[in-house]
C-alpha cells in the first residue's frame, strides 16, 4: 500500500491535518460502512482539496458545499437513477461488492470504492468515464492509484495535461 508520505512528496505538505474522528463516524454510520484508513488518512490529511484543478476530493467535517457526506449521499441518489445504473458494472452502495463514489473530476470520471466482499479482502478503485459507458476496475488502493495519478500513471483520470510540471493541489472553498 502507498504511504502518505509518498503522496506527500508528490503533492506537498498538507494543511489540514484532522484528528477529531466525529465526522467519520457520523458519516459512516449513516452509511453502514467504515471507510478504508488510507482513504480516510489522506482526506483528514488534506480535507477538501482539487488535485491539478481537476480531481475532487472531499473530507466529511466540511461545510454543506464540499462536505464528503452530502455529496456521496446526493450521488448514491444520482447513480440509481435507472438511466445511469447501467453505466456502471453493479449497484452503488455499502453493501459487499456494491460501488460506494468517493471523488470526481473536472474531466467526467466518477471514482469509486469497491466494497470488499469479505472484511479482510482488499477495497479496490473502480472509475466511470462519465461520458462513455466504459469504466475500469483497478486492483489496487485508494492510496496506491492516487498516487499513480499522481505520478502521471494512466489510472484513467489523467493528470498529464493538468500538470505537467508536478502535482498540486488547492483548498476547495
Amino acid at each position: 500500500m502507498a504511504t502518505l508520505s509518498e503522496i506527500q512528496a508528490l503533492l506537498g505538505e498538507p494543511r489540514f491535518n484532522w484528528s477529531d474522528p466525529a465526522p467519520w463516524i457520523g458519516m459512516e454510520q449513516k452509511f453502514g460502512i467504515e471507510f478504508p484508513a488510507d482513504f480516510r488518512e489522506i482526506v483528514n490529511a488534506y480535507g477538501s482539496i482539487a488535485i491539478n484543478g481537476q480531481l475532487y476530493l472531499e473530507h466529511p467535517a466540511g461545510h454543506l458545499l464540499h462536505s464528503l457526506g452530502e455529496t456521496i449521499w446526493g450521488d448514491l441518489e444520482f447513480w440509481r437513477d435507472e438511466d445511469m445504473a447501467e453505466f456502471l458494472p453493479g449497484p452503488v452502495g455499502a453493501d459487499p461488492g456494491e460501488l460506494m463514489p468517493v471523488a470526481s473530476a473536472t474531466t467526467g470520471e466518477w471514482v469509486f470504492l469497491r466494497v470488499p466482499d469479505e472484511p479482510s479482502a482488499p477495497w479496490r478503485i473502480l472509475v466511470q468515464e462519465l461520458d462513455s459507458p466504459a469504466h475500469t476496475l483497478y486492483e489496487m488502493t485508494f492510496s496506491e492509484w492516487l498516487l499513480a495519478y499522481l505520478r502521471g500513471e494512466d489510472v484513467t483520470v489523467c493528470s498529464r495535461n493538468f500538470a505537467t510540471d508536478r502535482p498540486f493541489w488547492e483548498s476547495l472553498p
